[in-house]
């Protein structure tokens, strides 16, 4: 028997189209634990069978570990990689089905990834060049339907050799620069091993951070005063400042606050101000991974594995995307109605339907493939998400409600106070018209800091004044929402791909923390490449290959032209790194051992001052002071768990506070002396933590 053979990114995705394109119910088969569906359109047979992502993966031919690296072939995942095993059984249902698919259609997700994975199931398995392709940005019944009434002719070929290209051209990198690196350790003689990476986003991106490291670092603080005086109106108090925000100068500072210790200010001048707020734009990708880390503290990874979930529910749409766009054409009021069905979004729609026609505020920026993201018509049961999925839904419909909203007033309040002849500025600022900021609770960030009706020439009673000297402080440290947004901005990785780099600097220890602090390993990485190889972490170049790749989609240039280009680049890179593979080699294998350390040492000993250093001895893990045996201080840890520093310190008994980590089990904190006060309730109802 002959069918129509749909192929679809995910075994959730094969089922949503298998529901959504069959006439009657469709038939479930299974085989080797995969599931594949049968189903009948117009008097003809289907069957939609799903991948699991990539089913093939670029290989180096020759197996021996060296450098350079130029002859690749795709490979079956499963045979590339162990982490891959899973995949075999998909890969060998669809082969087995490609002999009697009369025709084929790609139904993988929409972008430069999907396509390539479509792309190789089609030549690698089902023998053939080219599909119908369908086109989709949700795994709606509607949306499903008509992408497959609509089908292209052909594959999305702009989108293949971008897709293709930059799959050749960062596996060269990233096997070659990371070889390049692994293996000038190993060649050292030096004991120490350690795989290290780097590739060509991953590299300028540690670059950035390293800078950022670099600033915060150097910084000298620079000392300056500022007075404020607490201005009591009624039962309320204000806190006015002195009209020079800082003052540089200790002897001028401390000439105004003697003068403004006074007990009466009065009212000299007050400025009002309305302005509007637009509402924010739809989510894209980037925006998404910034608010959703704002609110929640999900990472750009964990992020995105929640939104892969949202949407392959069919409740969001695709969620890689660039555009802050939301066309008409996708039945906004449709959607709108349908979320009103659901009690926590019922009040907010019924007021944007009341309206005489639906407005939507959208971004500037855009996607040919697609829109911003959005909630869909097909809403969920609450109680059937994980908490945290709930959360990021949450978060995406009152977005995409929002921009629906009308501008939001504030009125800014700038009060001018003379206490004895000093000038100090009373702020402050409320809402007047709430407008999308009512669709968009909680996830407000403004503060509001209402004033009482003040006049002019009033006289206001002065509580104190107080002068405080502060130093200015270092640049911020990056989050792992800043530094997307920054990577974003300069050109750095894909939309897909940043939060994937972040997390391997993360695996690699190069970099730790929320608020991202470079180890002394990722900064030993960065300086040793600035110094004898600094192309491969040039932003530069990075930018000029997304450019480069960039018109291969729009068919400007030709991938093999391009991957010729990439090729003769890195050929000149790395035989200038070979040249002084031994003096990289020794600074690396010296950085190594030096983070090890760092990552050994806990904190200070309460005792001595000395470093309380982690210590294995026949299997056992304790704590013991670097100046034993002058100092014989030593403290039990938990077996079978992993243990970092905190950097804090216990009130109670001046010992290091860790971090414990065990598999399976939550994390927790604790001080390092058994016999602390804090533990003395341990074991009764989990009182053991800080």
């Amino acid at each position: 028997m002959s069918y129509i053979l749909i192929v679809a990114e995910k075994p959730t995705a094969a089922k949503k189209i298998a529901e959504s394109l069959a006439e009657g119910k469709f038939k479930v088969i299974k085989k080797n634990d995969v599931e594949y569906y049968y189903f009948e359109r117009k008097g003809k047979p289907h069957i939609v069978a799903p991948a699991v992502g990539h089913l093939f993966n670029l290989s180096s031919i020759n197996k021996k570990w060296f450098y350079p690296v130029f002859d690749y072939e795709w490979k079956p995942s499963y045979l590339v990689s162990k982490f891959s095993l899973f995949s075999k059984k998909y890969f060998e249902v669809l082969k087995e089905l490609a002999p009697n698919a009369s025709e084929v259609i790609i139904a993988t997700d929409y972008d430069t990834e999907g396509e390539v994975i479509g792309y190789n199931i089609l030549r690698f398995l089902l023998n053939r060049k080219d599909a119908k392709r369908m086109k989709f940005s949700t795994l709606t019944k509607e949306e499903l339907i008509d992408s497959y009434e609509n089908a292209m002719k052909t594959l999305d070929w702009g989108q293949l050799e971008a897709g293709l290209a930059r799959h050749e051209i960062d596996w060269l990198w990233g096997i070659n620069l990371t070889r390049a690196l692994t293996l000038s350790l190993k060649n050292n003689g030096n004991r120490v091993f350690s795989i290290l990476s780097t590739g060509r986003v991953q590299g300028p991106t540690l670059s950035l951070l390293v800078k950022r490291e670099e600033e915060i670092e150097n910084f000298k603080p620079k000392p300056y005063w500022q007075i404020f005086a607490f201005i009591k109106i009624g039962k309320a108090k204000y806190q006015a400042i002195y009209e020079e925000d800082k003052i540089w100068e200790k002897e001028k500072a401390q000439k105004v606050f003697s003068q403004s210790n006074k007990k009466v200010a009065r009212v000299l001048k007050i400025k009002r101000r309305q302005y509007e707020q637009l509402p924010p734009p739809p989510f894209n990708t980037t925006d998404l991974q910034t608010e959703s880390y704002n609110h929640f503290g999900f990472s750009p990874m964990q992020t995105m594995n929640l939104a892969e979930s949202l949407y392959q529910r069919g409740i969001i749409s695709y969620p890689r995307t660039s555009s802050q766009k939301l066309p008409s054409s996708i039945g906004l009021k449709s959607i709108l109605q349908s979320l009103g069905k659901l009690p926590s979004y019922n009040k907010i729609v019924n007021k944007i339907l009341s309206g005489n026609e639906l407005h939507v505020v959208e971004g500037s920026k855009d996607d040919p493939a697609h829109p911003a993201i959005y909630p869909t018509k097909e809403v969920p049961n609450p109680n059937e998400l994980t908490p945290q999925e709930r959360k990021l839904y949450d978060l995406i419909v009152k977005r995409f409600l929002a921009a629906f909203g009308d501008p939001s007033i504030r009125e800014a309040m700038h009060v001018v106070l003379d206490i004895n002849g000093n000038k100090f500025i009373l702020k402050g600022v409320k809402t007047v018209k709430e407008g999308w900021r009512e669709f968009y609770y909680p996830y407000v960030a403004d503060r509001e800091i209402l004033l009482p009706e003040l006049r002019e020439g009033e006289e206001l009673e002065v509580e104190k004044v107080e002068i405080l000297e502060k130093k200015t402080e270092p640049p911020a440290r990056y989050t792992q929402a800043s530094i997307i947004k920054e990577m974003e901005k300069r050109g750095l990785g894909t939309k897909a791909t940043r939060s994937e780099i972040l997390k391997t600097l993360y695996d690699r220890n190069y970099i730790i923390g929320k608020s991202i602090k470079v180890t002394s390993l990722g900064k030993a990485v960065v300086k040793i490449l600035e110094q004898y190889s600094p192309k491969i972490i040039s932003e530069e170049l990075t930018r000029k290959l997304e450019e480069e790749m960039e018109n291969v989609y729009n068919g400007k240039k030709k991938r093999e032209e391009i991957v010729k280009e990439a090729k003769k680049l890195l050929e000149e890179i790395l035989s200038d790194f070979k040249k002084v593979e031994e003096k990289i080699g020794k600074e690396l294998s010296s950085a190594i051992m030096s983070s090890r350390n760092e990552k050994r040492i806990l904190g200070k000993c309460p005792s001595c001052g000395g470093d309380l250093i982690i210590i294995s001895y026949k299997g056992k893990a304790f704590v013991g002071c670097s100046n034993y045996p002058k100092c014989k201080t030593i403290y039990p840890l938990p077996r079978n768990a992993r243990i970092e520093a905190t950097g804090k310190v216990c009130e109670k008994c001046n010992t290091p506070i860790v971090r414990v980590f065990r598999k399976g089990k939550r994390a927790f904190s604790m001080c390092l002396d058994p016999n602390c006060p804090t533990k003395a309730n341990w074991g009764e109802n989990g009182n053991n933590k800080k």
